[in-house]
């Protein structure tokens, strides 16, 4: 019998692939991306201290709306951009978390360049 393939746990091995590769510091820290069914989270990370410096989420009380779908990543790429340019943070390491850098992760990526954060 085949077994059927869970996608979680294959994502999470790619996402362990790609962090053996990046890594956050202090001057230029992690933007890493999770994203559920109904709602997007992204942190900024220093990984040497291991601290998170800035975050947002849908379920954060001053976003209203539902969070899956690629309006709601836009605004969470905005406010955690926001968020980091207020700590002093202008350089990032995009994580995309294994996921496909697509759709709402792309959505993320690209509102938080056009709110100033580099990557």
């Amino acid at each position: 019998m085949f077994k059927k393939q869970d996608k979680n746990q294959a994502r999470q091995k790619r996402h362990l692939r790609v962090r053996n590769h990046i890594s956050g510091t202090a001057e230029k820290p992690r933007l890493n991306v999770f994203r559920s069914l109904s709602n997007i989270y992204a942190q900024v990370i220093d990984d040497v201290n291991g601290v998170t410096l800035a975050a947002a989420s849908t379920q954060d009380k001053d976003f209203n709306g539902y969070g899956g779908n690629i309006e709601a990543a836009k605004v969470i790429g905005a406010t955690v951009a926001k968020r980091a340019l207020e700590k002093g943070i202008t350089e990032v390491v995009f994580d995309r978390g294994g996921y496909v850098y697509h759709g709402r992760v792309a959505a993320l990526a690209d509102a938080a360049r056009e709110a100033g954060l580099k990557f």
